[in-house]
């Protein structure tokens, strides 16, 4: 009741007007029965957009942290996520997303679409990039058609640094259902996984034209966040450097002292440094 409302009442005329959205290949849509809507993923309203051009209900896995949030802000956004067709889904592997799997499996058993991104994580730079084989398992349990979807403009609404989105045209166009009836009966692993996957996002690629990545997008994020770390400029380095050189000289430089009293110099100790798991 309240995913209609929101879509037909409340949000949803508001999105029409401010952000024009435009639809393509809506009859490559099963009007009934199951299916796995994958897509492109470059910014939170994805999920909005794409429920709200389509004419059936979605229920989409969203990433859990959506439902742990404390406080009233953490409420109101689990509220929120639930009453709008999302489940939470754990990406940290292990049986968290085996859960969040069965999940997606139950939904699409009782007949309804599954809205997934099988980059696992929004791109950080507009790119397509490799997929997660989940959705190749979700596929393969269940039997159901993939409708693969492009989803085009998000990534220009707000850019790095932009606390509020700005305007902007957006559109979302659905593929021709992909069958893969033909893997039916034969035993699971790694290279099937990947082989749908793959074929999937060569589908979403076709589609929106987006440049492709084989590197998952949370390892480019990764490498993102620690080369944006500060690193100690060369000032800071001399001043550093100065420092040391004058509390030699005030003790009479300690290392001479050391070997003075041993009779060789002692090896460097690397206790202080971080074990790998650090």
């Amino acid at each position: 009741m309240f995913y209609w409302f929101l879509k037909r009442i409340l949000a949803g005329p508001i999105l029409r007007i401010l952000f024009r959205p435009w639809v393509r290949g809506l009859d490559n849509l099963p009007a009934e029965g199951p299916a796995i809507i994958a897509g492109n993923h470059n910014h939170f309203m994805d999920s909005i957009f794409v429920p709200l051009l389509a004419p059936r209900p979605f229920v989409y896995l969203a990433k859990k942290d959506y439902f742990t949030g404390r406080g009233i802000k953490g409420a109101v956004t689990r509220w929120f996520f639930k009453l709008n067709n999302q489940l939470p889904m754990d990406r940290g592997g292990g049986s968290g997303s085996q859960a969040s799997l069965e999940s997606g499996l139950k939904v699409l058993r009782e007949g309804n679409s599954l809205g997934i991104y099988p980059e696992g994580t929004r791109s950080p730079d507009g790119k397509l990039y490799r997929g997660r084989t989940g959705i190749a398992r979700l596929v393969l349990e269940s039997g159901a058609p993939v409708v693969p979807v492009a989803i085009i403009g998000t990534d220009k609404l707000q850019p790095a640094g932009r606390l509020v989105p700005k305007l902007g045209r957006v559109g979302v166009v659905f593929g021709a259902p992909m069958d893969f009836s033909k893997y039916a009966g034969l035993p699971v692993d790694r290279f099937m996984l990947r082989s749908v996957t793959d074929e999937i996002m060569y589908e979403i690629m076709r589609l929106s034209g987006q440049e492709y990545v084989d590197t998952y997008a949370s390892t480019v994020k990764t490498k993102l966040l620690t080369s944006a770390k500060p690193k100690k400029s060369e000032s800071d380095k001399d001043a550093a450097t100065g420092a040391s050189k004058d509390g030699d000289a005030a003790t009479g430089n300690g290392e001479a002292k050391t070997q003075g009293s041993s009779g060789r110099g002692a090896p460097e100790s690397d206790s202080d440094e971080p074990s790998p798991s650090a």
